[in-house]
């Protein structure tokens, strides 16, 4: 990507998280990235795929700290929970909660490419959730997965509301895994 349009793809990312996707224009991003319109455009073609790729580079940049929070765990039960403590690190620099429940809500469309990569990100975690439930041998780790996805998303989505729901959901989830792990030899 030219200097340009990582300028275009700092400033838009901001605008969309601050203001919303669809209350921002093209013409707002060319102005706080210091290019013309026509730059924006002939980098990315569309505003979609522009929207497209700030929350590609977003996920991209949460699953590496979720991935970091797994390898970091002490066991295999701690690394099923490890996904909090990631969003622990994650929501002290957001304000405005989840960019990917923000841009479900503001582009319903399933074929917009924004939209198929926040569905996505939200199911990535619901099959990383349940592939590390089966690791650590918890039973019925398909219902564990969805009741974490449920756990985890409900601290992310009161997050504007300032309730700071994520160490409470994180100690359920805790509570959760411990039910449904294997007894200890």
């Amino acid at each position: 990507m030219t200097p340009a349009g990582r300028r275009i793809v700092a400033a838009a990312d901001e605008l969309f998280y601050s203001r919303g996707i669809t209350a921002v224009g093209v013409d707002l991003i060319a102005e706080h990235s210091g290019v013309t319109k026509r730059t924006l455009y002939n980098q990315f073609g569309s505003k979609d795929h522009l929207v497209a790729i700030c929350l590609a580079e977003r996920d991209r940049r949460w699953r590496s700290l979720v991935r970091a929070s797994v390898d970091a765990a002490d066991t295999p039960a701690g690394a099923v929970t490890a996904p909090f403590e990631a969003l622990r690190t994650w929501t002290g620099t957001s304000t405005r909660g989840c960019a990917f429940i923000n841009a479900l809500a503001e582009l319903p469309d399933p074929s917009h490419p924004a939209h198929r990569i926040a569905a996505n990100q939200k199911l990535w975690l619901l099959d990383l959730f349940k592939e590390l439930a089966t690791a650590a041998g918890c039973s019925h780790p398909a219902t564990l997965a969805t009741q974490l996805l449920v756990l985890h998303e409900g601290a992310v989505a009161t997050q504007p509301l300032s309730l700071d729901c994520v160490p409470e959901s994180a100690a359920l989830a805790r509570v959760l895994v411990r039910s449904s792990a294997p007894p200890r030899p």
